[in-house]
């Protein structure tokens, strides 16, 4: 259901505004100076082409760039390059990742450097207005473009690919618009931003299941004061413990404790664990707010200059760097979660049984909790790989180097799942121990009101049985942890 508008405007959409378009919450509206350039740039690429030689347009591609199409097979060079490029392979991706590439690749061309048929565009809008979708797979690109993927997108246009659901009217698409729609990375930078919109929540989400950890085991404040943070003055770390501050109510300058000394790096290095993923997140956001509304294609159409620049605009070095640097600082702050979470099962810190367990002999409480976390920090491990460091040569040779940033952006995707699972075993370990030392902080305080939400959601009986639903429960409930944490904002 629509609950918004989206002025898709090829200048100022943002990261959240895509989501909204992929969940189908928002309508988007192409704006009219956007929907002008777009003209303008047909216009003009119509112009240059009939003039000149233009890559895709009165040539062929990669290798066969130097193959003129001649003027009489031209309207049918087109489509035969969206039928000879629609070859992406692989499972068919889910509706939300189709439509936030369909979001994306409205909006680049509203920026008015691709010279494609303005129908095009709003035949776009209308599909996210519906609900419509083409059929899309899995593998196709290696970051220079997601040509396969929207190849398979504009020949759904043409009428010559599968809809789900009722597509718009069929585009009548011709050479002087194949190269300009497939010449984008909308699907990577589509999944770059749902991927980066969840995680950025979970990261925030685990700050406040870190909170009740630190609550169960009587943990020091003293990490999170302010004079250790402004002699050390990076920006992430530095906010992460003033939200720690809000979220548990410590003072800017707290008393010492009268026990410990100092507590394990779980808590005490949380900060300047937490703060580098907050960092990576806003960088990664910043290469994402240049690139959905960038005309970035392949060659360049300028009405202004009556020319078409022939660049490597679409290779996405900065994107695979940023998505590549997220998850490895994600993959810290999961560790430091199962460090936590150790620290919960160890009764030196919680003065109660090993494994929060009950009083029946030998019981295992939450032990399993450490091994099931630890199998699902290992997959993340494994999609925190960087994929930049992939190589390929391709299209005899013309093509000599690839950013790898679709894999990266499915990788990011990917780390989703195993991130929320392993701060999921945390939060039942936490709510288990606050449980059993029947500790609570004041309920007014941000964290008083998670552990009062997990209280309601999470199931008290701590005899042994199986704990996959708990987590399930757990995982879940991280979702209302991220409103707790951005409530906590000043």
């Amino acid at each position: 259901m629509h609950t918004g508008l989206v002025v898709l405007d090829g200048v100022a959409l943002g990261v959240a505004d895509v989501v909204r378009l992929a969940d189908g919450t928002a309508r988007p509206v192409p704006g009219t100076e956007a929907m002008k350039r777009v003209t303008e740039s047909w216009d003009a690429a119509r112009q240059i082409a009939a003039t000149g030689r233009v890559y895709g347009r009165s040539t062929g591609v990669g290798a066969n760039r130097n193959e003129p199409v001649p003027t009489e097979a031209a309207a049918e060079h087109g489509l035969r390059l969206l039928r000879s490029h629609a070859g992406a392979i692989g499972e068919e991706l889910p509706a939300r990742q189709v439509r936030a590439m369909l979001a994306v690749r409205a909006n680049q061309l509203l920026a008015g450097g691709a010279g494609l048929r303005p129908t095009v565009v709003t035949a776009l809008c209308e599909a996210l207005e519906s609900g419509a979708y083409p059929v899309v797979h899995e593998f196709g690109s290696v970051g220079t473009g997601d040509i396969a993927a929207l190849a398979q997108a504009g020949l759904a246009l043409a009428g010559e690919h599968p809809w789900k659901g009722a597509g718009p009217e069929p585009q009548p698409l011709d050479n002087n618009d194949a190269l300009a729609f497939i010449s984008s990375n909308a699907l990577t930078l589509g999944q770059s931003a749902l991927a980066l919109h969840e995680l950025r929540g979970l990261l925030q989400a685990t700050q406040v299941v870190g909170a009740l950890s630190l609550l169960a085991v009587d943990g020091s404040h003293e990490a999170y004061a302010a004079p250790v943070h402004a002699a050390r003055p990076h920006r992430g770390s530095s906010e992460v413990a003033r939200r720690m501050r809000e979220l548990i109510g410590a003072d800017e300058r707290p008393t010492p404790p009268l026990g410990r000394i100092q507590d394990p790096y779980g808590f005490r290095c949380l900060p300047q664990i937490h703060g580098p993923a907050h960092d990576a997140a806003d960088a990664l956001e910043a290469v994402l707010d240049v690139e959905v509304n960038a005309a970035a294609e392949n060659p360049l159409i300028s009405p202004e200059d009556m020319a078409a620049y022939h660049h490597g605009g679409f290779y996405q070095a900065q994107l695979a760097l940023a998505l590549d640097h997220f998850r490895l600082a994600l993959t810290q702050v999961a560790r430091l979660s199962t460090s936590r979470l150790s620290t919960l099962n160890e009764p030196a810190y919680t003065r109660l049984r090993p494994f929060l367990a009950d009083h029946e002999p030998a019981s295992s409480g939450v032990m399993i909790l450490e091994y099931a976390a630890g199998a699902a920090l290992g997959d993340l491990r494994a999609f925190s790989a960087p994929a930049s460091l992939g190589h390929a040569v391709l299209s005899r040779g013309v093509e000599e180097q690839a950013s790898f940033a679709s894999l990266a952006a499915r990788q990011t995707l990917r780390a989703c799942g195993a991130y929320r699972l392993v701060v999921g075993c945390e939060l039942v370990a936490a709510v288990r121990a606050l449980r059993q030392r029947d500790h609570g902080p004041d309920p007014d305080l941000p964290v008083g009101r998670a552990l009062e939400l997990a209280y309601s959601v999470l199931d008290e009986d701590q005899a042994d049985r199986p704990l996959t639903g708990d987590v399930t429960a757990a995982a879940a409930l991280l979702d209302e942890f991220t409103d707790i944490w951005r409530g906590s904002e000043a």
